[in-house]
């Protein structure tokens, strides 16, 4: 009784999207909503329909692929109905206004029809994400060690992080497109400016809650402040540094957005705001997508190197 529950449990991902292309096929579309060129939905729905079927076929000999199906099937499955649900409010019997909710086929037409212009947009977020965060997090732990470190740093420069830092880097935008001669660089200050203060103030809260102990300890062997700082006092408070780096790259997506909105040429922001201005909701639902799936995919992949780095600590903190 058990296994067969499983294998039902298994098989919930197909007959959810069934249930998808069943409703898609035999409830027509409101004539409120535009056609679109393609019934690029009824596409998607197919291609998840035979990965996962094959995905299914597959759990019968990969048992790592079996649990992890088994447990997700009812979220997977409870997923397509909502999914289909929306289908029906939005699509089919358009109880919502259609100006603001468009049809699945015409938000997925946009990644078919303006894939060049996706793509760039794309690269240009990349960029300026890539050097916010860099500069950000190279700065923010440089302030960090310095501030956790050394008593005289903390004692000067403190008061003024504590004025300065809890302003959100958003804030700075009026004042930073007139400082800086292009609004790329502008917008790569607002990012690394948001990205820098939850690093250093978790780098430094971690370099100064390391237990005195180990200084000492090090300095008794005759270990150098160099020593100490890389050595001791940075292995110690790495828990720390990636929490302040994952706080750090969330306010950088959202810098990067409201920067792009405000003075980018290119770039997944500017891409929603123009979308928004031409009142093309299916361009900014296809913007929030790519906003979605670019967030996701960056801190998962730190929370896969915070894994490897931390892998004692493996388990406390999950995503």
């Amino acid at each position: 009784m058990k296994q067969l529950k499983n294998i039902l449990y298994r098989a919930f991902p197909a007959l959810g999207i069934l249930l998808a292309l069943l409703v898609q096929n035999t409830v027509p579309d409101s004539t409120l909503h535009p056609a679109a060129t393609r019934p690029y939905y009824n596409f998607l729905l197919l291609i998840l329909l035979t990965v996962a079927i094959l995905t299914f076929v597959l759990s019968f000999f990969i048992p790592r692929l079996r649990d992890s199906l088994t447990q997700k099937g009812p979220f997977l499955v409870g997923s397509g109905v909502l999914v289909t649900i929306l289908n029906l409010i939005t699509a089919k019997f358009a109880l919502l206004p259609v100006i603001f909710f468009p049809s699945y086929d015409n938000i997925l037409a946009i990644f078919v029809e303006q894939t060049p212009l996706l793509g760039k947009c794309v690269w240009y977020s990349f960029r300026l994400l890539i050097l916010g965060v860099f500069w950000g997090v190279t700065t923010g732990f440089i302030t960090g060690v310095c501030l956790g470190f050394s008593k005289h740093v903390y004692y000067w420069i403190n008061p003024y992080i504590k004025l300065i830092g809890p302003i959100p880097a958003t804030a700075w935008i009026p004042l930073v497109l007139t400082t800086f001669p292009t609004p790329f660089g502008a917008s790569v200050f607002i990012i690394a400016l948001a990205v820098w203060f939850p690093v250093q103030l978790m780098t430094s809260s971690g370099i100064q809650n390391t237990s005195r102990v180990y200084f000492e300890v090090g300095r008794t062997l005759g270990a150098g402040t160099f020593f100490q700082v890389f050595r001791i006092a940075v292995p110690a408070a790495l828990p720390n540094i990636f929490q302040g780096m994952f706080n750090g790259i969330c306010s950088a997506f959202i810098a990067l957005m409201t920067a792009e909105m405000f003075g980018a040429k290119y770039g997944i922001g500017w891409y929603i705001s123009y979308q928004k201005a031409m009142m093309l909701y299916s361009g900014v639902y296809a913007g929030l997508i790519l906003i979605a799936v670019y967030c996701t995919v960056i801190i998962t992949a730190l929370f896969k190197v915070r894994a490897k780095v931390l892998n004692w600590q493996k388990g406390l903190i999950k995503w």
